[in-house]
């Protein structure tokens, strides 16, 4: 346990941004599985689609992840919906 006031700061400081992180990658693995547990068609699958496509890259503009790893998540779940789709 750190006894320095600055430390002690930033301890609560990071934990505050981890619970963040932790929501904001939740979210994107349940936006995520919502298209894969779509059919690929029809309007609510695109929607879904479009929603976690958002989500990717809002959790990449937090820094949340990296953005090549929003990318190459984008594109193997667009693969995989455009799989599911046919």
């Amino acid at each position: 346990m750190a006894n320095i006031k600055s430390q002690i700061k930033r301890n609560r400081q990071t934990e505050k941004q981890r619970q963040r992180n932790r929501m904001v990658r939740s979210e994107l693995r349940t936006r995520t599985k919502a298209v894969l547990e779509s059919d690929g068609s029809g309007e609510e699958a695109e929607a879904a689609l479009s929603e976690a496509m958002k989500r990717i890259d809002s959790a990449a503009n937090k820094r949340v992840i990296h953005p090549n790893s929003a990318a190459r998540k984008k594109s193997r779940l667009q693969k995989r919906f455009n799989e599911l789709a046919q």
